[in-house]
């Protein structure tokens, strides 16, 4: 409980921040010193741009059959905090289509390792509380880069942490089922990151300046995930790169 009150806490000063960029700026990033140390960090360990091939070690990687299975339980264990995010945007269609393939994917695809669903026509309606928030009106807040996490805005930060105690899991699961559930969406999410790490890279690396090219790249895709797509705005051809944050 006093964790769970901490992360709260934490949310509603994040969100207290979410102020609205002045007018006529696309890019409201007040916290540039800041984001640029926390994005030269990144580059050094490697965790948002992939690894450089030459430097990489041969040895043998993950067979796919086995990084598929972590990405699919970790996106299973996501659904239920979904639904929730579905009805709190008021759509229900898109909770019930989560609810459904949760319950479809956790028995007949054994907790969530096999995807059933998806072949069933019950595709996953990717969802976060930082777009819960959009829906509601909330501005979108400065830009962020975090150590490790990478991109985000304060709206999509406030979501992040909201996200972490909504989930039903944390209320009527085991401690066990929560710390497996937890390393299961990290886990996945590093994996998908992995996979287009190379790409990111190559597009990074071809910049004059890397911190304001993954800077646009983020906030174009988040923007067009939203629907808040402004005019200043291109089509991003990195869609899903990062996913929902």
């Amino acid at each position: 409980m006093i964790k769970m009150t901490c992360r709260a806490a934490l949310s509603l000063i994040v969100l207290g921040a979410c102020t609205p960029a002045p007018e006529g700026v696309s890019v409201h990033d007040p916290y540039e010193e800041t984001n640029r140390e926390a994005h030269e960090f990144n580059a050094a360990i490697g965790g948002m741009f992939g690894g450089d091939d030459d430097e990489v070690d041969d040895g043998p990687a993950i067979p796919v059959e086995i990084t598929s299975k972590v990405v699919n339980f970790g996106d299973n264990v996501s659904l239920p905090g979904m639904v929730v995010n579905g009805i709190l945007q008021g759509n229900i269609d898109n909770a019930f289509q989560n609810s459904a393939r949760f319950v479809l994917n956790t028995t007949v695809g054994l907790l969530g390792f096999f995807d059933p669903a998806t072949g069933l026509g019950l595709a996953e309606v990717e969802t976060d509380f930082g777009e819960t928030l959009s829906i509601w009106g909330v501005p979108e807040g400065a830009y962020l880069e975090l150590p490790v996490l990478g991109p985000s805005t304060e709206r999509a930060l406030a979501g992040r942490i909201v996200d972490m105690i909504i989930g039903p899991l944390e209320f009527v699961g085991t401690k066990e089922q929560i710390e497996y559930a937890t390393i299961g969406k990290i886990a996945g999410r590093v994996i998908k990151a992995s996979e287009v790490g190379d790409t990111i890279s190559g597009v990074l690396d071809d910049s004059a300046d890397s911190y304001a090219a993954l800077r646009l790249i983020y906030l174009q895709n988040r923007r067009f995930e939203l629907g808040t797509t402004l005019a200043q705005d291109v089509a991003d051809p990195y869609d899903d790169f990062y996913g929902a944050q």
